[in-house]
């Protein structure tokens, strides 16, 4: 998933949303200079990644899209998912999109002294060029694919993600529809977990 899911999927506990978005930037045991609400988020993170990645539906998303992207399309289907998510909100959350998406940037830019390096500059450009609010779009998820394409390693066809996602649209968001309730209920189960044991230790 991207960035737009794993913000939503923090729920309300703003440490584990700060967690979760700069999750990408904290190798290894770096997660240790953080506090603990911090580290479940940056642990949560991680969890929704291994299930995402290991997840059929996933898959299937991935084979459809591989013939135009080779090993970069599970980094295509992060940001096709969240095109789903931003264009589908109404039905996962009553706030409107946009007011979810300023509230984010807000607190974000808040605790930017305690984020890393790379999630700052990368928070800069986000909000000014409004990454979250562009996957609404096809237009401007493309335009995301196709920045991401310039700064690419490798050949990645990229900047094909528009016009790719209007050819295989209701294939693709078959497959999120199918998805995303499973990815809700794992998260779900995963920080009732992570309570108990806390309740657990304590007692």
């Amino acid at each position: 998933m991207n960035f737009l899911a794993h913000i939503f999927l923090s729920g309300d506990d703003k440490e584990v949303l700060i967690g979760n978005f700069i999750a990408d930037h904290v190798k290894g045991s770096q997660s240790e200079n953080f506090r603990p609400g911090i580290q479940k988020g940056i642990q949560l993170h991680r969890k929704i990644d291994l299930y995402t990645d290991s997840h059929p539906v996933v898959k299937n998303t991935k084979e459809v899209i591989r013939p135009a992207f080779g090993k970069y399309a599970p980094v295509v289907s992060d940001v096709y998912y969240d095109h789903f998510l931003a264009h589908n909100w109404h039905t996962v959350s009553d706030m409107p999109l946009e007011q979810y998406i300023q509230n984010f940037y807000e607190y974000a830019e808040q605790v930017n002294e305690i984020l890393p390096q790379r999630t700052r500059g990368m928070l800069s450009v986000m909000i000014r060029q409004n990454w979250l609010l562009s996957y609404r779009t096809i237009e401007g998820t493309g335009k995301i694919l196709e920045a991401m394409s310039k700064r690419a390693a490798f050949e990645s066809n990229m900047e094909m993600g528009g016009k790719v996602l209007r050819e295989h649209y209701e294939t693709l968001e078959a497959d999120f529809r199918e998805f995303f309730p499973q990815l809700e209920q794992f998260v779900s189960d995963t920080i009732r977990r992570q309570a108990e044991k806390k309740i657990s230790r304590k007692v």
